[in-house]
């Protein structure tokens, strides 16, 4: 069994042994993969992200047709009623409220080019078949840079992790292990079919949130061993995560306070600490499961 407290103990001892890398290595996933999405909005990561009526929104890109008028007007409606409600909202709601949004957000990270797509499809809708293109190709790029660069980016940051959990002053080169040429290719391969069930599975909502926590140590394992085939990574994970999913969710909503104390910074406390601070206590987690089952397999 573990806690919370122990977990996030061993945290802020990494955090102090490791804080100027770990702040550098941060900084850059969240720069580059959209991880900690909170802290940076990139161009395909931003408000809009998950707006499905974004599109229609944007007067000053679409034509003065009838069919994106009505739209358009009906949208405005919607969200005048929205901000109406949101007036009689006192301060603390709106924290709460804005916490949870950059949240949900933050957990479809990988999938934000789907809601591009969806734009896309909107602007084919109201005869803006121009703009439908270059957001078709727009998603395709995203798609592209996601599968390639951005998730091993993100295995990389915690191969780094994993390293500082153990030493002091772990250098930043550690991460250069996940691009070599056939360890590149594994972790692509593994990562994207993770973001296809995660997506596949968030269609049944419920199953989606299952399946979020037990694929959970997926990037983790293939940091730690990026050579390991995909049903093995599946395996192990599942393995790891079996009765330990309620408790994992527990420990991500004990940060809360840090996220609504870092809106108050508009996002600083993120980059400074917080950020740190959080994928060294996921890295934690995932050692102790890791110990844990390394430990059931001896007696067994």
């Amino acid at each position: 069994m573990w806690k919370r407290k122990d977990l996030k103990l061993k945290a802020r001892k990494v955090v102090k042994n490791n804080y100027w890398t770990a702040l550098i290595v941060c900084f850059l996933l969240a720069l580059f993969t959209s991880e900690f999405g909170t802290s940076i909005v990139l161009i395909w990561q931003g408000e809009d992200s998950v707006d499905p009526n974004y599109i229609v929104k944007q007067e000053n890109i679409i034509s003065n047709n009838e069919k994106a008028k009505e739209e358009l007007n009906e949208i405005k409606e919607k969200e005048e009623g929205f901000q109406e409600k949101k007036s009689s909202f006192n301060q603390l709601q709106i924290v709460i409220m804005e916490t949870i949004k950059a949240n949900i957000n933050n957990l479809f990270k990988s999938e934000k080019y789907i809601f591009r797509i969806w734009d896309a499809i909107k602007s084919f809708g109201i005869n803006e078949i121009g703009l439908g293109v270059g957001l078709i190709l727009i998603s395709i790029i995203a798609l592209i840079y996601i599968i390639l660069i951005a998730e091993p980016l993100r295995v990389a940051g915690r191969k780094y992790f994993i390293l500082a959990s153990k030493e002091q002053n772990t250098k930043m080169g550690v991460m250069k292990e996940i691009f070599k040429k056939g360890n590149w290719k594994n972790v692509t391969y593994v990562m994207l079919l993770k973001n296809l069930y995660n997506l596949l599975w968030f269609l049944t909502i419920i199953g989606g949130i299952v399946k979020f926590y037990e694929y959970r140590m997926i990037p983790f394992i293939l940091a730690n061993d990026p050579g390991i085939n995909k049903k093995e990574a599946f395996e192990l994970s599942k393995k790891m995560m079996k009765g330990n999913k309620w408790k994992a969710f527990l420990l991500d909503i004990s940060f809360i306070l840090w996220y609504i104390l870092s809106i108050f910074t508009f996002g600083l406390l993120n980059i400074l600490y917080v950020n740190i601070y959080k994928a060294s206590t996921e890295t934690e987690l995932y050692n102790t499961l890791k110990n844990n089952n390394i430990v059931e397999k001896n007696e067994s």
